[in-house]
């Protein structure tokens, strides 16, 4: 694992576990105060999955917390809970949500928006990748879903600033960038910086990406077009970051600014 390597020059005591194995995490939250869950799947063809990890891990993980008398149980949700459509993933992450709320341990919620980087981050690198692949690039949708991209090193001062508060605070902060902007404008700005501006997109009517989908998860045992993509571009998650602004000094970069940074991009 190279995040392990890259921590072993720290200081930090790894424990090995699964949430998923309840009886695994015995000792996990000894001397514990503040726990930061980010542990989950976000992608995945079997749909029990998410249940699994992302809803009884985390039940597991808040049992474990409460038998130890945990101040501050810091739990990574997503911006896929607003989604009005959900998805297996975004239902996972709700019912988490509930579960977390309703559990007494002192809680904070987070919802990251879409986390970009140099390098990275996994859904960042997937958009990319797919604009990059298609001479002419076929879009689900019209493109007119807002989101708020959010840079990573404005995401890591966010949780610094979180870490600090020694107790829960019973609130949701959404962890998300300073500027909105449509998928389609965003598609276009990163054409641009990667020096692909003068590329056809194509917009696809989502009823056909559906049917397309539907069809193909009939007959595909891995199909390229599946719900949960559908549903990632063409719903809303412009989630205003002004409480976590407010409350935590949050500072979030200017999108188009930051992103000129990342261009061209370090991952092969």
């Amino acid at each position: 694992d190279p995040l392990k390597d890259h921590l072993n020059v720290t200081g930090v005591e790894f424990f090995y576990g699964d949430i998923s194995n309840k009886s695994s995490l015995t000792g996990v939250c000894t001397d514990i105060d503040t726990v930061l869950h980010l542990a989950a799947v976000l992608l995945s063809d079997d749909d029990s999955l998410f249940d699994r990890v992302n809803i009884e891990g985390t039940q597991n993980i808040l049992q474990v917390a409460s038998k130890n008398n945990v101040k501050h149980f810091i739990h990574v949700s997503s911006a896929s809970v607003v989604y009005p459509r959900t998805t297996p993933y975004s239902l996972s992450k709700r019912v988490a949500e509930r579960l977390v709320k309703e559990s007494g341990v002192p809680w904070t919620i987070v919802r990251p928006t879409l986390v970009y980087s140099e390098n990275g981050g996994l859904e960042f690198n997937m958009f990319l990748d797919y604009l990059i692949k298609f001479p002419v690039i076929p879009f689900i949708g019209y493109g007119q879903a807002l989101k708020r991209p959010v840079y990573v090193g404005d995401l890591i001062d966010a949780f610094e600033k979180l870490v600090a508060i020694p107790e829960g605070t019973g609130k949701i902060y959404n962890f998300s960038g300073k500027n909105a902007i449509s998928m389609i404008d965003f598609a276009r700005l990163c054409l641009l910086l990667s020096g692909s501006e003068d590329k056809l997109i194509v917009n696809i009517p989502e009823w056909l990406c559906i049917i397309a989908a539907r069809l193909m998860k009939k007959f595909m045992k891995n199909p390229p077009l599946k719900w949960n993509m559908i549903a990632g571009v063409v719903q809303d998650a412009d989630l205003d970051p002004s409480q976590t602004i407010n409350d935590l000094g949050y500072e979030p970069h200017d999108l188009v600014e930051q992103l000129r940074q990342c261009f061209p991009r370090k991952v092969k």
